[in-house]
C-alpha cells in the first residue's frame, strides 16, 4: 500500500458511546471496508478495524443526504 499525505473523507475518528447490531456483508464490501481501515490507520497514525468505521461512515453518509435532511422534523 502506498502512503499518502491526502487526507480521507472520514477524518480522525471521536470516541463515542456505542449500540452494538449485527449486520451482513457481501465479502466485497468486507474486503473494502478493511482496505480503508488499513489506509485510515496509516493516514491517521492510529490503528482501527473496519468494524469501529462503520458507524462513523453511515453518519457521515447520513449527515450528507439531503433527502433524509428535508424529512426531519423541525
Amino acid at each position: 500500500m502506498s502512503t499518502t499525505n491526502s487526507k480521507l473523507r472520514l477524518g480522525p475518528l471521536p470516541k463515542t458511546e456505542t449500540v452494538k447490531i449485527t449486520i451482513a456483508l457481501t465479502s466485497v464490501l468486507k474486503g473494502d471496508l478493511e482496505r480503508y481501515a488499513a489506509l485510515h490507520a496509516q493516514t491517521y497514525g492510529e490503528p482501527i478495524d473496519a468494524a469501529t468505521l462503520i458507524p462513523h461512515m453511515l453518519e457521515a453518509f447520513m449527515a450528507r443526504d439531503r433527502g433524509f435532511k428535508k424529512s426531519k422534523v423541525k
